[in-house]
């Protein structure tokens, strides 16, 4: 494969990780995690804190040293490789600019080191403005500059020396929701036009479903799930996935003798289902529940469930109501203010009948661990 493409950008690299672990004391961050990106992909590394998301983005990066396993950058092992000769970009959580140097010469940092020319420099520095949108504001100081400025010099300093891989460690959550929700599309739009493999770190579930081609969810230094953002919020594999990317009631089945599943006295499915160690669990997104008008049953098209609201709360675009249903299970429902639903008046102690399609069913096996 060639390095550069027609347009005399460096091509994008994949990344293959096969058995790497990281251990603290008794503690494994990482636990034998294989996992392939992509050349060009936008990946989310997502999970709770403590999870191993960003101990697997800085073994990438090479900040950390592996206990074992492999990194390949395209056919380059790179394990031992130290962190200034992978050239990769990255974005740190705290951006990391020089606070005495212009935006100008904080981007153009990474290619005096690198010894390019000041004419080649100066000439990248002015198309790297312009790509994050800073035209003109070269000669500013980094405190002259808002937060969602400085992280768009920060972005630039990353890929300014056009690295075929580009790594970013939590680089919005320092901004309020407004600026944040703006430049996670600006980021996506940036990543197509620069065509850069990409490993992002977030906590934010949203976030990643926003941004991401794949998303890896990490649990434990564990792959949970790695998947497109639709599969694993329609398709988790688990009980964690399900519950992390999301909102979800989950409520426990009861399977009979013959495999089929049931919640209370509704069978689930006429499918059966095997055995399982744990059991088997109903995952059911809140915006999935519907209203109806109290005549509708249970059929081959849908569930009903009957019960009394506990709580119902306006929450701007949406409306979330808590309802226990009748046989002492509780489920959240979410609808749309502009909805027709949200013309009816609820409030706690109502009596009201919900219905669930079967299309928007999702099973999940428990296995015990």
């Amino acid at each position: 494969m060639s390095d550069v493409n027609a347009g005399g950008t460096p091509t994008a690299l994949p990344i293959r990780i096969q058995g790497l672990t990281k251990k603290y004391d008794d503690l494994y961050a990482l636990n034998s995690v294989d996992l392939d990106i992509e050349s060009g992909e936008f990946l989310t590394l997502l999970g709770p804190s403590g999870s191993g998301k960003t101990t697997l983005l800085m073994a990438i990066a090479g900040f950390n040293r592996p206990d074992g396993g492999s990194i390949k950058f395209g056919d380059r092992e790179v394990i031992l490789t130290p962190p200034h000769k992978r050239d990769v970009g990255m974005v740190f959580q705290s951006y990391a600019l020089f606070p005495h140097m212009s935006v100008a010469e904080n981007i153009a940092f990474p290619l005096k080191l690198r010894h390019i020319g000041a004419d080649e420099a100066q000439r990248r520095v002015e198309e790297a403005l312009d790509t994050v949108q800073l035209g003109g504001l070269g000669g500013r100081r980094i405190n002259q500059l808002s937060g969602g400025q400085r992280q768009r010099v920060a972005l630039a300093r990353a890929f300014v020396f056009r690295p075929r891989i580009l790594l970013m460690d939590e680089p919005l959550s320092a901004l309020d929701k407004k600026l944040r929700e703006r430049m996670q599309i600006e980021l996506k739009h940036l990543h197509r036009q620069l065509g850069v493999t990409t490993v992002y770190v977030t906590h934010d579930q949203r976030e990643a479903l926003t941004m991401s081609d794949r998303i890896a969810v990490i649990n434990h230094g564990e792959l949970a799930q790695v998947a497109t953002p639709a599969e694993l919020y329609n398709e988790p594999s688990n009980a964690f996935v399900a519950d992390f990317i999301g909102e979800s009631t989950m409520l426990p089945l009861v399977r009979d003798e013959s495999g089929h599943l049931f919640l209370q006295d509704a069978r689930i499915s006429d499918r059966t289902y095997r055995e399982t160690t744990g059991g088997w669990t109903l995952v059911i997104r809140p915006e999935r529940l519907y209203l109806t008008d109290g005549q509708e049953q249970t059929s081959e098209q849908s569930l009903v469930f009957r019960g009394a609201v506990l709580e119902s709360v306006f929450q701007g675009e949406t409306a979330f109501v808590l309802i226990s249903l009748d046989g002492g299970v509780d489920v959240a429902m979410r609808f749309g203010t502009g909805s027709r639903e949200s013309t009816v008046v609820l409030k706690p102690g109502d009596r009201i009948s919900v219905g669930l399609q079967r299309k928007d069913i999702i099973l999940i096996p428990n296995e015990a661990a």
